[in-house]
């Protein structure tokens, strides 16, 4: 192996010669057995490169803006600045991280109920003009702060509401009032954004209400002089190609109804998930180990025992790189690294926890596996936005390592699409594997 650049931010591993992704993690999985046994990311660069190229594919009208909170690792970031997507923000932390990766002040959106007066100061020195906004409090403090601002108006959905069961938005009947507000203040309104989750069951009836409300909200704007030309439909994308097929089949025809090419009206969308969740694998190691089963005798004796369960501790939990699952998300049951499952091999149920103490640091409630032996390695799949980069004090590790990869083929791509060493990546370095 050997490095191509000097002390890059970060370092890329270019995959030659026949090696694969399983090869990088067996790799990394010998080097911290010799060590301290400590969990680490790795993420595949390529699958951005994929999930772009099938977003292009799928829905070529709309325009990708990626929300940083999603996941912030620079490696992404400069990749997809590179690939031209626009960045949504919600912090000063992520404006600076953006604006510090060349992206233009026009291709980022600041979203934010309530902004901080720095984070909006902080748009304005920076020439960030395009701002969310959804009640009178917040068009008097950006009229104070950012009088140049180009809004737009945050659109209630009944889909987010009834996933939430919190306020969020303005309502189709006060949006006129809050155009109305803002026209006093002198200020633009140039838009609407709205939001339907990926949970939501009938994709149709929530774009075709939403869809139709912005349209009211459009053509209030321009009776009141506005020049309305952006409408962001927000996120809602999985990271499945079929489930982005499902959103392109409903928001065509109402797209082509609504806001026909014709118009002008630049149409936005927000895919964190569907960019960065199968770019990361996540491996931790087993630290602790506990039969749960009311036979404890029996077991002990060697006696075959069809209600034995186990609960594993895992060096990593949710006040680490599982953070997401704190916040309502579930994780999908891991596979168990160097295991090829014999179809007479007996699993057990089991529960997976985190290394604290905590009734809250469980991962994976139930799923069925092979006994394990403390040391043994577990490998979560699709962690792209399970708070690689958030660590607290209850974390094994106060920071976890994460490896890129790009294979050849891909990186050849990369650069084919304007991500190159020399240009936009200035931070890249790249390691080489021969098989």
């Amino acid at each position: 192996m050997k490095g191509l650049a000097d002390k890059p931010n970060y370092i890329i591993e270019l995959l030659e010669g026949g090696v694969t992704l399983e090869d990088v993690i067996d790799g990394h999985i010998c080097e911290q057995t010799l060590v301290e046994k400590n969990a680490f990311a790795v993420g595949d660069l390529g699958a951005l490169m994929r999930q772009h190229a099938c977003w292009q594919s799928v829905v070529p009208r709309l325009q990708p803006y990626y929300p940083v909170k999603c996941n912030s690792s620079p490696a992404v970031i400069e990749v997809l600045a590179s690939l031209g997507l626009g960045f949504v923000c919600a912090s000063k932390a992520e404006l600076s991280l953006v604006l510090e990766h060349g992206v233009p002040p026009e291709n980022i959106l600041l979203l934010g109920v309530f902004k901080q007066l720095t984070l909006i100061k902080h748009a304005a020195k920076n020439n960030v003009q395009h701002l969310v906004c959804e009640s009178e409090a917040e068009l008097s403090k950006i009229a104070r702060l950012h009088p140049n601002a180009k809004l737009l108006l945050q659109l209630a959905t009944e889909a987010h509401a009834a996933e939430t069961s919190m306020a969020f938005g303005s309502s189709l009947k006060s949006c006129r009032h809050l155009l109305e507000a803002a026209k006093e203040l002198g200020l633009e309104v140039v838009g609407v954004t709205f939001h339907v989750p990926s949970s939501c069951q009938d994709l149709q009836q929530a774009y075709t209400r939403s869809l139709s409300d912005a349209r009211c909200v459009f053509d209030m704007g321009v009776d009141l002089g506005f020049n309305m030309n952006i409408l962001d439909i927000g996120g809602g994308f999985t990271g499945s190609e079929s489930q982005l097929t499902q959103v392109e089949s409903a928001v065509r025809p109402l797209l082509d109804a609504y806001f026909p090419q014709l118009s002008g009206v630049q149409v936005l969308a927000q895919p964190g998930s569907f960019y960065v969740a199968s770019a990361f694998s996540l491996a931790v190691s087993v630290v602790g180990k506990t039969v749960v089963t009311p036979h404890l005798d029996s077991l002990a004796h060697g006696e075959n025992n069809e209600d034995t369960e186990f609960l594993y501790h895992m060096n990593e939990g949710v006040y680490g790189p599982f953070s997401c699952k704190l916040l309502g998300s579930s994780i999908t049951a891991p596979s168990v690294h160097k295991h090829a499952l014999c179809a007479e091999e007996a699993v057990y149920p089991s529960s997976l926890w985190g290394p604290s103490l905590d009734q809250l640091d469980q991962v994976v409630e139930r799923c069925l596996l092979p006994e394990l032996s403390v040391g043994d390695w577990l490998l979560f799949s699709n962690m792209g936005v399970c708070g690689l980069d958030e660590f607290s004090c209850l974390s094994s590790s106060s920071q976890l390592p994460v490896y890129y990869t790009v294979s050849t083929p891909d990186w050849y791509e990369m650069q084919e699409a304007g991500v190159a060493l020399d240009s936009a990546v200035k931070n890249f370095s790249m390691l080489q594997y021969s098989a």
